[in-house]
């Protein structure tokens, strides 16, 4: 079962919401060719990242737990990883925002945006030498700033809320991808790069990185549907 441990994990994240698609009070299947559009857009510069991290030792992955192929050096499951969690947070949302009145959520866009872009900025100033660190302070500040400042959307609050509310699911799937409930870890960080934070055996860094990736895949999907009711 080993080298499926990978595999299994973005199979199981996605199949319950994948199989909820076709629900006649979600129709979500209908969007299907709308968000693999909208989470390539997205997946293109994190897997660039990927690549280049990977290539530098930044991070590197326990092939043992993957099925052994790899494509510019990434397993071939940390690729379908950019469109299997995409796709259950995207469709998280969908239907939160669906069926729930989350309008007061919104209120807090300025406070969000605001206390974020201070405390990324601080901690980006004193862990300059730390890539991972420094590089997802610097795409989580310029996502928050350009939804906020330029495009002016007013959701953010709404996805910070959903964002938490996905929470258990995150400390269930990068727990198990960085050695909780396993031997070892499939996803292993170089101490040098990265704060040194985590929350179990998950670097606090891996939570605003997938914020950031969770804030663009919500603004392409919403951009791409805008049209649809």
């Amino acid at each position: 079962m080993m080298p499926y441990t990978y595999i299994l994990i973005n199979f199981f994240t996605v199949i319950i919401c994948f199989l909820a698609s076709f629900d006649k009070r979600i129709q979500f299947n209908t969007l299907f060719g709308k968000f693999l559009l909208s989470s390539t857009i997205v997946a293109i510069p994190f897997i660039i990242w990927d690549i280049w991290f990977t290539a530098e030792g930044v991070w590197w992955f326990d092939l043992r737990y993957t099925l052994g192929f790899k494509i510019a050096g990434l397993p071939i499951e940390e690729w379908l990883f950019f469109y299997c969690i995409p796709f259950a947070c995207v469709f998280t949302y969908y239907c939160i925002e669906k069926f729930f009145d989350l309008g007061l959520a919104d209120a807090f866009n300025n406070i969000i945006v605001f206390t974020a872009v201070i405390v990324l900025s601080v901690v980006g100033l004193l862990y300059y030498d730390r890539i991972y660190t420094l590089l997802t302070v610097i795409i989580t500040i310029l996502t928050l700033c350009y939804l906020h400042f330029i495009a002016k959307k007013e959701w953010i609050g709404k996805a910070s809320f959903v964002y938490l509310v996905l929470m258990p699911g995150f400390f269930a799937v990068n727990g198990i991808l960085t050695g909780s409930f396993i031997p070892s870890p499939v996803v292993n960080y170089n101490p040098d790069d990265f704060l040194g934070v985590r929350m179990g055996t998950i670097p606090v860094e891996d939570a605003v990185y997938g914020y950031s990736q969770f804030l663009l895949n919500i603004y392409f999907f919403k951009k791409i549907t805008k049209n649809e009711k």
